[in-house]
């Protein structure tokens, strides 16, 4: 999966968990703190996203991006060396 496709289902994850932010305008550079997710919130999005993904990796792997951006291209990153 491409980090664009990954994106969109970040900012689809963080949109469904996070309704108050629907028209917001979203950047890779946002990162889900300043957006106001919460710790359970920042993980039920990553396990949302992992899951849209079929993407079977601990949590703790996600925690290293520090924004949407970085965070869709680990996960595209990972996908890609899992699928092989």
């Amino acid at each position: 999966m491409t980090k664009d496709k990954t994106f969109a289902l970040i900012v689809d994850a963080v949109r469904e968990i996070l309704p108050e932010l629907a028209d917001h305008d979203f950047t890779e550079t946002d990162t889900l703190d300043a957006l106001g997710a919460n710790s359970m919130d920042r993980a039920e999005i990553v396990m949302t996203v992992l899951e849209e993904m079929d993407l079977d990796i601990p949590l703790v792997d996600t925690h290293g991006p520090q924004n949407l951006g970085e965070l869709a291209q680990h996960l595209s990153d990972t996908a890609a060396v899992k699928a092989g």
